[in-house]
């Protein structure tokens, strides 16, 4: 898609314009398998990704690929059902573009959930864990969102990323997952590219470095939405040990653990989205 980011967005928000009626105050971004942890929106809009300018479409089994807009515990929100990954091909400009158009859209919050790689041999298939901070490889390496030209009115050209992810709503998710009853580990999370899964040497290293979980996706998400000044909270779902002696990681098994984790997800998030001011 051609033009300034500026242009890319308002030509995007034009061709929904006529079809949502919802003003968005909170974005939410699901991982694979988690789609269904919004169907409990009332009044939901949904359009395709394909027909929204500038959205790619996700290739890989788990991920809807579809803008649901609607209420969800009373909150008008913009829920993109499915991500597209720097893996696929696409650049980190195209895997951060949904994130930049619900700011857009009205959004000042994002919530993001992942399926991770536990790195510790204590962990289950199935936990929850609140991201409370997270390292980015091909970000360090500089595949950046933020690569390129900046349009200082979206954002800082060196944006602070000391601590990304919002206190305030951590401790309001730390404070739903005890009302609600649900185990809730708290941990950093480690973004590699993919699509291979880690070798042993690798899950080590990781390890070393004070990671808790690995995956290949948010990091760019988070960059962006903090480039614009959105509160953000995330979660990753565990849906493998990735650990050394482990079992070799399998996609079905990712998804079946993110489809088992949809309504815990969703609870959660209802409780969360319930509590925000």
């Amino acid at each position: 898609m051609d033009g300034s980011l500026r242009e890319q967005l308002a030509v995007a928000k034009a061709a929904l314009a006529d079809r949502i009626s919802i003003n968005p105050r909170v974005g939410i971004i699901l991982g694979s398998g988690l789609g269904t942890a919004t169907d409990a929106l009332e009044a939901a809009q949904i359009i395709p990704y394909r027909e929204i300018p500038g959205f790619a479409v996700p290739a890989v089994a788990g991920h809807r690929g579809e803008l649901a807009v609607g209420y969800l515990a009373g909150q008008p929100v913009a829920a993109l059902r499915g991500r597209f990954h720097y893996y696929e091909g696409y650049s980190m400009q195209q895997v951060a573009f949904p994130v930049q158009l619900l700011h857009a859209l009205g959004c000042t919050t994002l919530i993001v959930t992942n399926a991770a790689g536990g790195l510790h041999n204590t962990w289950q298939v199935g936990d929850l864990m609140l991201i409370v901070n997270h390292i980015g490889f091909p970000t360090l390496a500089g595949a950046s969102p933020l690569r390129g030209a900046n349009d200082d009115s979206l954002g800082l050209r060196f944006p602070p990323m000391l601590h990304p992810y919002d206190s305030a709503l951590s401790q309001l998710a730390i404070a739903a997952a005890a009302h609600l009853d649900i185990p809730l580990r708290q941990g950093v999370y480690v973004m590699v590219g993919g699509p291979s899964f880690e070798t042993a040497a690798e899950l080590r290293m990781l390890r070393v470095i004070g990671g808790d979980a690995v995956g290949m996706s948010t990091v760019p998400e988070v960059i962006a939405a903090r480039h614009l000044g959105m509160r953000v909270l995330a979660f990753s779902l565990i849906t493998n040990l990735a650990v050394p002696a482990g079992i070799a990681a399998d996609h079905a098994d990712v998804m079946d653990a993110g489809v088992a984790a949809g309504p815990c997800m969703q609870a959660l998030l209802q409780a969360i989205l319930a509590q925000m001011e």
